[in-house]
C-alpha cells in the first residue's frame, strides 16, 4: 500500500494512506493487521482523513515494510474483529450528536420564528404523552417533570425555553445510550472467546490443532476446566456445563448425548465430545450483548440508589413548585422549581460515570462484567488469595524430575508430559514446557484420562494404572508407596519446590520438581493493598504447609492456609461473609472456582484455567498482579466520584432553586443552567480516573 509519512518521531509515525476514502470496515482490518505486528504496540486508524498513527518498539523498517506489504484483499483477519469492533457505532453516535447540534442552532438561524413554533409544538408530543402515560398509570417518574416543565412553558408561550430544554434532554439521551452501548460492547468483546487450539476427534484419537482448522461437522474433545469452543452437539460422553456466561444461570447444567452446548461454555466436570455445528462465533457476541443488556450485572448499588432517589424526588419537586406558588403568589418564580430538578442529573451521571469507569477498567487489561463488582471491590476487607499462579509466577518451571526404581528422567517427564497436557493449570504448562524444551515427543499412548480436581490424574499406560497429581492424591487417597530402599532419596527433595508425584501401578515412579517463585511485584502489592484498606489478607494453598509458610512470609501475609481442598476454599468465604464480611477472592485455578463463585467479588487471572475464567466476576491479565492494586484504586475512585456527583447536582440544584425563587433568575435561565450543569456533570463523568 501506498503512503505518505506525515510526522515522525522517535517511536512514533504519523502516516496518510494513498486512497480516496476509508470505510469502517476497511479501516477495522488495518487496525487488526498492524496490531498483530511485533514491534507495533499502539494503533490508531482515522477512517475519515485516511490517517493512520502507530507506536512502535525498535527498527522503524519493520512497521515501513509492514505498511508496504499490506493489501485488503490478502489481510487475515476474523470476521468478528471486524463485526463486531465497536468503531461503526462509535461513528453513528458522533454523527447523531453533531446532526442534533447542527439541526437545534440551524433553526434558530435560519428558520422563521413560526415554523420554529410549529417545530418546538410537534417536538414536545412526545415528552407530553411519556409524562401524561406515567400520571394515568399512577406513577411520578422524571418523565412527568419534563413534561410539565416543557407543558407549562408551552401554555406561557415560551417556546425557547420549550426548546432549550427538549435540545438539552436529547443530547443527554444521545450520550446515555453512547457511553452505555460503548460500554456493553467492549465488555463482550472481551468476554467473547479468543481460544487459538483445540483437541479434535478424529478415530478414536484426540489431536491439538489450531482452532481455525476446525469445520463444521468435525469433533472436538472438551475436558474437565475447558471451555467450549464452538456451538454444537454432544455426540458422545457426558458433564456439568456452566453456562452462566451466556444464560445467566447459575447452576451448572448436564448434557449428555443428543444436547446442545454452546461456545464459550465451560465444563466444570465430565469430558463431552461436540459434533461442530457453527465455527463464526458470531451469535456468541450477538447472545453476549443481549445477556448483558437484560442483565442486573452492569447495576451496582450506587446505581440502584440514584434510579429510586431519582424517582422518590419527583414529588417533592412538584410539591415545592406548588409552595412556591403559594407562597410568592408568582407563577414565574414557582415554575423556576419545577423546571430544576435533581432527578434528571441523577439518573445521568451516575450510570455514566459507572460503565465509564468499566471502561477505563478494560484500558488497563482489567476484564469488569458489571458495575456491582466494581463497587465490591472498594468495599472489599478480606481478600483471599491463591498461591500457585497468582502470588507466585504465572509460569512455573520444572527444575529436576528424581526417579525411583531406576527409571529413566526423560522418560518419566514424557510420561507426565502426556498425561498433563489435557488440563489447564499452571504446574500442568510446566511439566508440558519442560518436555517441549527436551525435544521428548509423546504421542498419545495412554488410555482414557481422568481428572480428580485439585487432586491429580489417572490414566491407563501398557495397561498399567499411572497416575500423577499430589502427595495427598498419590499416597493418601490412592495408597501408594515410596520403595524401601530410596525412602532417603524422597526425604531429601528441594526444599523450595512444589512437587508433582508420579506413580506407575502403586509405586513412586518420579517427582517433578516444580520451581514456583514468587511474583516479584507480590510483596509490593500486598503493601499497597493494606494501605488501600484491606483489613485482612488470607492465603490458602493445596501445598503443604512448609512451603505456604515460606511464600507467606516472603509476601507479607500474616494468616495462611495450607493443603487446603476447593470445598475449604469456598467455607472460608462463606463463613467471612457470614461474619458481615465483603470477600474477594483472587485466584486461576479449576480449583479457586467454588470460591470465586462464592465470594463477592472473584477476580480471575486471565492466563488461568478457563473456567476460572468464566466463573469470575472480574478477569486481570497474567503480566502483572499489581494490576489489583489498580482496580482497588480505580473501584474507590469511582465511589468518591459518585459521591462527588451528589453533591455537585444537590448542591447546583438547590441555589438555582433558591435563585430562581427569590428573583434573581427568570425560569428560562435556571433551566438552561440546571441542563447545562447535568450535561456538564455527565461529561465529566466520562473521564478517566487514574
Amino acid at each position: 500500500m501506498k503512503f505518505i509519512i506525515k510526522h515522525e518521531i522517535r517511536g512514533r509515525l504519523r502516516v496518510h494512506l494513498d486512497m480516496p476514502r476509508m470505510t469502517v470496515c476497511q479501516a477495522d482490518i488495518l487496525q487488526y493487521f498492524l496490531e498483530k505486528q511485533d514491534n507495533i504496540t499502539c494503533v490508531r486508524v482515522y477512517e475519515r482523513t485516511c490517517d493512520v498513527v502507530i507506536s512502535y518498539m525498535g527498527c522503524r523498517s519493520g512497521v515501513i515494510q509492514a505498511i508496504r506489504m499490506f493489501h485488503y484483499e490478502t489481510a487475515d483477519v476474523p470476521e468478528n474483529a471486524v463485526a463486531n469492533s465497536g468503531r461503526a457505532l462509535q461513528r453513528e453516535f458522533k454523527e447523531k450528536l453533531t446532526l442534533s447540534v447542527l439541526c437545534h442552532f440551524g433553526r434558530k438561524l435560519f428558520l422563521p420564528k413560526s415554523v420554529r413554533i410549529a417545530w418546538t409544538l410537534i417536538k414536545s408530543v412526545k415528552y407530553l404523552y411519556h409524562g401524561l402515560r406515567a400520571l394515568m398509570n399512577r406513577k411520578l417518574t422524571v418523565s412527568v417533570l419534563d413534561a410539565a416543565a416543557i407543558g407549562v412553558s408551552v401554555v406561557r408561550r415560551d417556546f425557547k425555553t420549550a426548546s432549550s430544554i427538549m435540545f438539552l434532554l436529547g443530547i443527554g439521551e444521545l450520550l446515555e445510550e453512547w457511553t452505555h452501548k460503548k460500554s456493553v460492547g467492549d465488555l463482550a468483546r472481551s468476554m467473547s472467546l479468543n481460544i487459538s487450539n483445540v483437541w479434535r476427534w478424529k478415530d478414536g484419537q484426540e489431536m491439538l490443532v489450531p482452532a481455525d482448522q476446525i469445520q463444521p461437522e468435525d469433533k472436538v474433545i472438551v475436558h474437565v476446566g475447558n471451555v467450549i469452543p464452538f456451538d454444537g452437539v454432544v455426540c458422545a460422553g457426558e458433564a456439568m456445563v456452566n453456562q452462566s456466561s451466556m444464560t445467566g444461570e447459575s447452576m451448572p447444567v448436564h448434557k449428555e448425548a443428543g444436547g446442545y452446548v454452546y461456545a464459550g461454555t465451560a465444563v466444570e466436570s465430565g469430558e463431552i465430545i461436540v459434533l461442530v455445528r457453527a465455527v463464526t462465533g458470531g451469535n456468541r457476541f450477538e447472545k453476549i450483548v443481549a445477556m448483558i443488556e437484560a442483565s442486573e450485572k452492569l447495576k451496582s448499588a450506587a446505581e440502584s440508589r440514584a434510579m429510586l432517589m431519582a424517582d422518590r424526588l419527583v414529588p417533592y419537586t412538584l410539591l415545592g413548585t406548588g409552595l412556591a406558588g403559594l407562597v410568592t403568589r408568582n407563577v414565574t418564580k414557582a415554575l423556576a422549581v419545577l423546571m430544576v430538578d435533581f432527578s434528571c442529573a441523577l439518573k445521568l451521571a451516575v450510570p455514566i460515570a459507572v460503565l465509564s469507569a468499566i471502561r477505563e477498567a478494560g484500558a488497563h487489561h482489567i476484564t469488569v462484567k458489571g458495575g456491582k463488582y466494581l463497587e465490591a471491590v472498594a468495599q472489599a476487607n478480606t481478600i483471599v488469595l491463591d498461591k500457585t499462579g497468582t502470588l507466585t509466577h504465572a509460569r512455573p518451571r520444572v527444575r529436576s524430575v528424581v526417579t525411583f526404581g531406576g527409571r529413566d528422567a526423560g522418560e518419566m517427564l514424557r510420561v507426565a508430559a502426556c498425561l498433563e497436557e489435557h488440563f489447564p493449570h499452571s504446574m500442568a504448562r510446566a511439566v508440558v514446557d519442560a518436555a517441549r524444551e527436551k525435544h521428548l515427543e509423546h504421542e498419545e499412548m495412554h488410555t482414557h484420562v481422568d481428572y480428580i480436581v485439585a487432586h491429580g490424574i489417572s490414566s491407563f499406560i501398557d495397561h498399567k494404572k499411572v497416575i500423577i497429581g499430589s502427595y495427598h492424591f498419590v499416597f493418601e487417597d490412592e495408597g501408594c508407596e515410596i520403595p524401601h530402599q530410596e525412602k532417603e532419596v524422597f526425604e531429601n527433595l528441594p526444599l523450595d519446590c512444589s512437587y508433582l508425584f508420579l506413580a506407575i501401578e502403586k509405586e513412586l515412579a518420579a517427582v517433578i520438581c516444580v520451581e514456583d517463585p514468587i511474583r516479584p511485584e507480590a510483596p509490593e502489592v500486598i503493601r499497597q493493598l493494606k494501605e488501600y484498606g484491606c483489613e485482612h489478607l488470607v492465603m490458602m494453598t493445596g501445598d503443604s504447609e512448609r512451603t505456604a509458610a515460606a511464600i507467606a512470609g516472603q509476601v507479607g501475609i500474616d494468616e495462611y492456609y495450607a493443603e487446603v481442598l476447593p470445598e475449604d476454599k469456598a467455607a472460608f468465604v462463606e463463613k467471612e461473609k457470614a461474619l458481615g464480611k465483603k470477600v474477594m477472592m483472587i485466584g486461576d485455578g479449576i480449583n479457586d472456582s467454588p470460591a470465586l463463585s462464592a465470594a463477592d467479588v472473584g477476580i480471575a487471572i486471565s492466563d488461568g484455567a478457563e473456567i476460572a475464567r468464566e466463573i469470575a466476576d472480574i478477569t486481570i491479565s497474567a503480566s502483572d498482579l499489581s494490576e489489583i492494586v489498580t482496580l482497588r484504586r480505580l473501584s474507590m475512585l469511582l465511589m468518591e466520584r459518585i459521591q462527588k456527583n451528589y453533591r455537585k447536582i444537590v448542591g447546583i440544584n438547590t441555589l438555582l432553586i433558591l435563585a430562581g425563587v427569590s428573583g434573581l433568575i427568570p425560569p428560562t435561565t435556571s433551566a438552561l443552567v440546571h441542563n447545562v450543569s447535568t450535561l456538564a456533570i455527565s461529561l465529566k463523568s466520562m473521564k478517566d480516573l487514574l
